[in-house]
């Protein structure tokens, strides 16, 4: 998948490839560009690229092929510590012999800066991460969440245009992690810092981000904002892999402008978005979302297609409900419902009908 360069290009990649053994891609014709100031998270499975792309950029790897550029300039052979570019690891990397204030001094003392305005830099940089109070401690005295917000302050002290995030939240509680997502967001997009950002947290990644890179298998499967991303993949791996999703495989019957007719495998039929189909006789996967699904009568519009569903489990998860059913022969069909008072709670072993509408409805590639 293409992002085609442009003038206003800050970050861009340009048909970039990686080998480590000169047969293997990790990373297969790579075109991509960041304007200025966004937060672009690139998301994937383990192996999937991601990170090698996020080293390339840093320097602490080579492209094999392909030109990165920053502002314009190619940095292929410029060394990691002249790109003057901000880093914050999963494991804090921060000097444990240091004082937090030296560690943050340190970056600045590279960059030969003089002793009043770096003393000014760290306090402003400690301040911003609320650990103006902590500069004398040492890493070891420190949480593991006031040790990544000292790995932050230190990446963002020397003011770069560009910071990379490698799983940086990734040793933290669920509670501190979903805290930290929120200051990070915030001190970014206040600054006005362009931050490339890895996870494979797909919740981050929808939280986070002004655009999601979605990489499997050397390539990205899709580049957009979270709402688009979620709302309408491009392709199975990405619908299955962005948040919770029901699949009914079958074979297209019909196809008729922006809709597409399915023959579901158990010989039922519904409508369907082609998305990725081209043509009838096609085996495909169509992807429906458990909240686009409702199986309260009276709340079906019209228009919705319905199928006959046989209840399996259900959850009570506090805020919703999840319930599992048997939906033309896949036994994982989920709906989730908001917990209201007039909501529908159905026994297990019933059969209902379910319902949705078309255009909620995608028919994507089968494999």
């Amino acid at each position: 998948m293409a992002d085609n360069g442009n003038a206003d290009a800050f970050v861009e990649f340009e048909r970039v490839q990686k080998s480590y053994d000169g047969e293997t891609l990790v990373v297969k014709d790579l075109n991509l560009t960041m304007p200025k100031g966004e937060f672009l998270t690139m998301l994937g499975p383990s192996g999937s690229g991601k990170t090698t792309c996020l080293m390339m950029l840093a320097g602490f790897e080579t492209a094999t092929h392909g030109k990165i550029k920053l502002d314009g300039v190619d940095i292929n052979n410029i060394p990691p510590h002249k790109r003057g570019i901000g880093m914050v690891f999963q494991n804090y990397a921060l000097f444990p012999h240091m004082t937090i204030a030296e560690n943050l001094s340190f970056p600045l003392e590279v960059r030969k800066i003089g002793k009043s305005e770096r003393e000014q830099k760290v306090k402003r940089a400690l301040d911003m991460v609320q650990m103006g109070a902590f500069g004398g401690r040492r890493p070891s005295q420190l949480s593991g969440g006031q040790q990544q917000r000292v790995a932050l302050a230190r990446a963002l002290v020397f003011e770069p245009e560009l910071v990379l995030m490698d799983e940086p939240l990734g040793a933290l509680d669920k509670q501190l992690r979903e805290h930290m997502q929120f200051e990070i967001t915030r001190l970014a997009h206040e600054l006005g810092i362009t931050t490339v950002y890895v996870t494979h947290d797909q919740t981050e990644a929808l939280t986070m981000s002004d655009r999601v890179a979605v990489f499997n298998d050397g390539r990205i499967q899709q580049l957009a904002p979270p709402d688009q991303l979620y709302e309408a993949p491009e392709n199975s791996f990405v619908a299955q892999f962005i948040g919770e999703n029901n699949t009914l495989e079958g074979v297209v019957s019909e196809i008729k402008g922006d809709t597409c007719v399915v023959r579901l495998d158990d010989g039922e039929e519904l409508d369907a978005t082609p998305v990725n189909v081209s043509k009838v006789g096609e085996r495909t996967r169509v992807s429906i979302r458990p909240e686009r699904v409702e199986f309260n009568k009276d709340r079906l519009q019209e228009g919705a297609h319905t199928l006959k569903a046989e209840v399996l489990e259900f959850i009570y998860m506090g805020d919703i409900f999840r319930t599992r059913l048997r939906v033309a022969g896949n036994d994982e069909f989920v709906i989730k419902t908001r917990n209201a008072p007039d909501q529908v709670r159905h026994n297990v072993g019933s059969t209902i009908e379910i319902g949705w509408l078309p255009q909620d409805c995608r028919a994507l590639d089968a494999d």
